[in-house]
């Protein structure tokens, strides 16, 4: 299960590694002597796909400002090594479903890099409950599993994204004006242009905007209320689990086994 995020020692300005230590020197580092971001990213077809994003000068500065917080004694979650946590579980033709989130928890030890979900020793969060409630109503045999670690369902092919990647501790949204939806919003493009076909569930109004970048032709969009117990009542009864299934179905590939 991953680590809980520690203090990152104060780095010097001149170059950026989110670990909060001076990095080595690598042939394959880029000009400020330091691989960044991009080397946590590990699935190869991610890479090849994402590779001249991690090139713009958007990437370029929301590094940067990572590299602030952290200087400044600040904890960015989650740990450095699960920040592509979802990307690195599924290639880009692999993701039957694609969860979008919309930033990591913020409480310590919260965070592990798939969407709504928690490691096992960590109290399951209000949201991912009511999806569970939801759960049992739509899908049969489904029981609480008394944990929110939704890993089975990233290795079946959920792809579990945050449209923000990090945040401060204790300081939701901290991170959401540093670039990262612009990144984010490649990936869904990337789905939608390389996945024979995917079902995109997205919950909330800020989700549902996502929609435009994805070929409706192609795949199959799901908007629904976002879990959150400010709008629950409108989420529960919405079948979105069964739905996505039969959707996937439709499209000739395998469901999910929603059951943890």
């Amino acid at each position: 299960m991953p680590r809980k995020a520690k203090k990152r020692a104060a780095v010097s300005s001149t170059s950026f590694d989110i670990t909060g230590k001076k990095p080595k020197v690598k042939s394959n580092s880029s000009s400020s002597g330091s691989p960044g971001l991009k080397q946590y990213l590990t699935q190869p077809e991610w890479v090849k796909v994402l590779q001249d994003e991690f090139d713009q000068d958007y990437f370029k500065a929301l590094e940067k400002a990572i590299q602030g917080d952290l200087s400044s004694g600040k904890e960015v979650y989650p740990p450095k090594d699960l920040i592509f946590n979802a990307l690195n579980r599924t290639a880009p033709k692999d993701v039957k479903i694609l969860l979008l989130g919309q930033d990591p928890y913020h409480g310590e030890g919260q965070a592990m890099g798939l969407s709504f979900s928690v490691p096992p020793n960590i109290p399951v969060p209000p949201s991912l409950r009511n999806m569970y409630k939801e759960l049992c109503n739509d899908i049969p045999g489904f029981k609480d599993p008394g944990h929110g670690c939704l890993d089975k369902w990233a290795d079946q092919g959920v792809l579990l994204l945050n449209t923000t990647l990090t945040v401060r501790k204790r300081e939701p949204n901290s991170h959401s004006k540093f670039g990262w939806q612009t990144f984010t919003d490649q990936i869904i493009r990337s789905v939608s242009d390389q996945s024979p076909g995917t079902v995109f569930m997205l919950w909330g109004n800020f989700a549902h905007k996502k929609e435009k970048l994805v070929d409706n032709k192609k795949h199959k969009v799901l908007k629904n209320a976002h879990p959150s117990p400010l709008s629950c009542t409108k989420f529960y009864g919405c079948k979105c689990f069964s739905q996505a299934n039969e959707a996937l179905r439709k499209m000739g590939r395998t469901e999910v086994d929603w059951k943890l």
